[in-house]
């Protein structure tokens, strides 16, 4: 397990439970099992989850994506909204049906409504999903946290559709997870809705906006953004590793199940073992 250390260097409480009490945590497929390894995702709204479609496309017939929707409340990038979106009842509503599609781990698919939690608050948030749900679990705020971590980065650029002060409670947690933060560019955007009807130009024009000359690695951190057809454009635009909502939060799912699933199609975080990084 990757641990996410804060900034003096300890250990942070870890966040994602693997299984709750009296609960086995998920297997790894062996060579001999042909049963995918099935993900479930509960994504709130209806912005980009065709990201997660596409991206079981990508990985292949070995992968399963299910995702359910939960109930947004308020579409609004602001705390309270936000707070509202992420509490426990809302989560809770959607873990049966991900389990009656056969998920073996599940993963809040959202990032403002986990880290406007904190870093404590979001652990919690994700302990608490396990434990309804009774299997591994996690949140896209975390994924982020590993995902820079996996790379072995340090410094990071956030481009953000939100506004600037909800922005700002990411580089807050990206800072309890141990990294610099170089740079951040919020975009006022305040409904997901909006964020969902944003194409290839836009997001490649956030990507660049956001970025900076000592980031190592560039993030959008927003579930309704597509990204997940662009990653290998997003990389070819600024020359870095770009990290994208729905591509760690998938990436974070496997992660949990002990898989790891190569791609060349999206980007650094799932470059095949033994390709070289630029």
């Amino acid at each position: 397990m990757v641990d996410v250390t804060g900034p003096a260097g300890a250990t942070a409480p870890e966040p994602v439970v693997r299984a709750a009490p009296g609960e086995v945590p998920a297997t790894p497929a062996t060579s001999l099992d042909t049963t995918p390894d099935t993900v479930g995702f509960l994504y709130p709204g209806y912005s980009a989850e065709d990201d997660y479609p596409r991206l079981e496309g990508i990985l292949g017939a070995g992968v399963r994506l299910p995702l359910v929707h939960t109930d947004i409340g308020e579409d609004a990038h602001r705390v309270d909204a936000l707070l509202e979106m992420g509490s426990a009842a809302r989560l809770a509503a959607g873990v049966a049906e991900l389990k009656a599609r056969g998920a073996q781990a599940v993963v809040w698919a959202c990032t403002s409504a986990s880290f406007v939690f904190g870093w404590e608050g979001a652990g919690e948030q994700v302990r608490e999903l396990s434990a309804t749900a009774g299997l591994p679990a996690s949140s896209t705020s975390f994924a982020f946290a590993r995902a820079v971590r996996a790379l072995g980065a340090e410094r990071v650029a956030i481009a953000a559709t939100y506004p600037e002060d909800v922005a700002d409670h990411f580089r807050g947690f990206l800072k309890a997870a141990g990294a610099e933060v170089v740079a951040m560019r919020g975009s006022g955007i305040i409904t997901a809705a909006e964020v969902g009807t944003w194409g290839r130009e836009e997001v490649l024009h956030l990507a660049r906006a956001g970025d900076h000359p000592d980031a190592q690695v560039v993030l959008l951190p927003d579930t309704a953004l597509h990204t997940a057809a662009w990653i290998p454009d997003l990389e070819e635009a600024l020359g870095k590793p770009v990290l994208t909502a729905n591509q760690v939060t998938v990436w974070e799912g496997l992660r949990l199940l002990g898989r790891e699933v190569p791609s060349d199609r999206l980007g650094a975080l799932f470059r095949p073992a033994g390709a070289p990084r630029e």
